[in-house]
């Protein structure tokens, strides 16, 4: 068993491909219509491909209420990992993206939170 595909709730899904590829540098891997939707999926370009992050429509009012706890509690969404957080910090505070936690040394590593414009906080982490 592998994970091929994992999902994260925007609640606009063309600000959110302009955020996961322009800022954090992901690449469209799927484009197609799906309805009023997309099924629009990223990739990160480090590899590996067969793993996809689908940016999904957020239309359920259940997952509309666990996003806005999630965000209003300030618990991430999910977490991607980075060789280095000061430097993914730098260059993205510099597009402008908001970080409602700076870099810090943890337990288990360098972490920080930032907004992903579309209704979830995500942390990076330098393990």
């Amino acid at each position: 068993m592998k994970i091929k595909l994992t999902s994260i709730f925007v609640n606009d899904q063309e600000k959110a491909r302009t955020f996961y590829t322009e800022v954090l540098g992901f690449v469209v891997k799927q484009d197609m219509p799906a309805g009023n939707y997309k099924w629009l999926t990223v990739v990160s370009p480090e590899g590996p491909d067969d793993l996809e992050l689908l940016l999904e429509p957020n239309i359920n009012p259940a997952a509309q209420a666990y996003q806005e706890s999630l965000y209003t509690q300030g618990i991430p969404t999910t977490s991607f990992f980075v060789d280095d957080v000061q430097a993914e910090y730098d260059r993205m505070s510099k597009l402008g993206v908001v970080f409602p936690t700076l870099p810090s040394e943890t337990e288990w590593g360098v972490l920080a939170v930032f907004d992903d414009t579309c209704g979830n906080l995500i942390s990076i982490h330098q393990g």
